[in-house]
């Protein structure tokens, strides 16, 4: 096959304030000024006509384009805007009450982009390697995903409601008009912004149509900051089927292989006793790290401000839960008396959590459900422990004044955990390897060259 395009929407606003830097043409017109688009009336408005498409293509693959305010870390703790620039085109449709700006060009360069937006650019060649395989893989899997979605529209539910409970998970289905969005949704996209290092373009090209396979499917390649020690399943954070390629595992490779391998296999993070022991310990893992080195290595500056991934604490008093609770739930759950883990994952991450309020019980899931819920934008992760506080004057020990919630890792969990790949890569690990680590019953193919 040949090398495919991508179409990636970079931003959704009301206005869009864009710099051209060469020539572009759009509607038969050749155009190099800053332009100006807006919604109106279900349409893109721009220069006085109202268009339900508007193509900006660049005279040649030099020229690129700019755009102002573009939202990054969309939710997270970091959230900010600036302007980026991309090459390629630019097509802008209207989309829910906005206009929708989105890039169109070749998987590769988009990769480029990616891997340097995703971690530093500085990072050990194999690990660079290894994180262009699973983004091209994931990248193309969800391309194929979308296609089948449109041909079969609403054959996808992306949450269980019942009396009682509320599980959602947060995948691609809302993604009909576009392939991927360019935040932590779907993979970091931020144009030629961060886009400069030769290494990252060196990774790129040395595995240039390469990817993951089972069998004759493309991978759903996913990864995570930091997996806290143990990866997880597929169904804990989406749809109820898992993924062969995507397994449960030790973040770690060990010489004394029997002896080890018998001490994982009992190590059942379901069971909430070796589950409290799990997160309130350090255990040895790749991502085990708090080399400064490394971490500047992966972590852009922003990711930097994280610093207590691999084992972290957040405390609550009584009003700030329950107004958080009220707030993300939209639910009157009274004073907050528990919440009380239902069911884990193998990882200890929580995909089900009990509410126990004085007006209120309600189960919620999946993971990033929980961990909107439980915070201001995200917590880290869904691997904790709740340690409830009572004060002195607090008699009854019934209502606690205090939550304190322990935990584990830096987002979901599922496939590559881009600090642990990083130490494998200082440590001398080969991308192959590194990716047979994450992926155990995966296989690498070239689509293309």
């Amino acid at each position: 096959m040949k090398e495919p395009e991508v179409s990636v929407c970079v931003l959704k606003n009301n206005k869009l304030q864009i710099s051209l830097d060469g020539l572009f043409k759009a509607k038969g017109m050749e155009i190099s000024e800053n332009q100006t688009v807006e919604y109106k009336d279900g349409s893109v408005l721009w220069n006085d006509r109202l268009y339900q498409e508007l193509l900006f293509l660049p005279a040649n693959q030099n020229c690129c384009f700019s755009i102002e305010n573009v939202v990054i870390g969309i939710n997270f703790h970091w959230q900010r805007t600036e302007t980026q620039t991309f090459r390629g085109a630019l097509k802008i449709i209207p989309e829910d009450g906005k206009i929708c700006a989105i890039n169109l060009l070749p998987v590769e360069q988009y990769l480029i982009s990616v891997i340097s937006s995703e971690m530093k650019a500085t990072s050990s060649l194999e690990f660079l390697k290894a994180h262009a395989v699973i983004s091209r893989s994931w990248l193309m899997a969800q391309m194929k995903k979308r296609r089948k979605n449109n041909k079969e529209l609403n054959s996808f539910l992306s949450f269980v409601k019942k009396d009682n409970m509320m599980l959602r998970w947060y995948d691609r289905q809302d993604h009909s008009l576009f392939d991927v969005c360019a935040d932590d949704h779907c993979q970091r996209y931020q144009g030629i912004t961060r886009a400069d290092n030769q290494t990252v373009v060196e990774a790129v090209n040395a595995t240039k149509g390469q990817v993951l396979k089972y069998g004759e499917e493309i991978c759903d390649a996913r990864f995570a900051k930091c997996c806290g020690g143990m990866m997880e399943l597929f169904s804990t954070c989406w749809e109820d089927n898992d993924l062969p390629y995507l397994v449960a595992k030790r973040d770690i490779i060990e010489n004394d292989n029997n002896d080890k391998t018998d001490k994982q296999q009992k190590l059942d993070l379901t069971d909430e006793s070796q589950a409290k022991k799990w997160i309130t310990s350090s255990p040895k893992a790749f991502c085990n790290t708090k080399d400064s080195r490394i971490l500047r290595q992966v972590l852009n500056n922003y990711d930097q401000e994280t610093l207590d991934f691999y084992r972290w604490q957040v405390e609550y008093s009584q009003q700030e839960l329950r107004n958080l609770i009220e707030t993300n739930t939209k639910m009157n759950f009274g004073d907050i008396i528990d919440l009380k883990p239902v069911k884990r994952g193998p990882s200890g991450r929580l995909y089900m959590m009990q509410i126990v309020g004085t007006e209120k019980s309600f189960i919620i899931g999946k993971e990033l459900e929980i961990r909107r819920v439980l915070s201001d934008s995200h917590l880290y992760s869904s691997a904790f422990i709740v340690q409830k506080v009572y004060d002195d004057h607090n008699k009854d020990k019934v209502m606690p004044d205090k939550f304190i919630i322990k935990g584990a890792g830096w987002g979901h969990g599922v496939g590559l955990c881009q600090i642990g790949a990083a130490v494998m890569g200082e440590k001398g690990f080969s991308y192959t390897q590194i990716l047979q680590h994450y992926y155990p019953k995966a296989d690498i193919k070239s689509l293309y060259e």
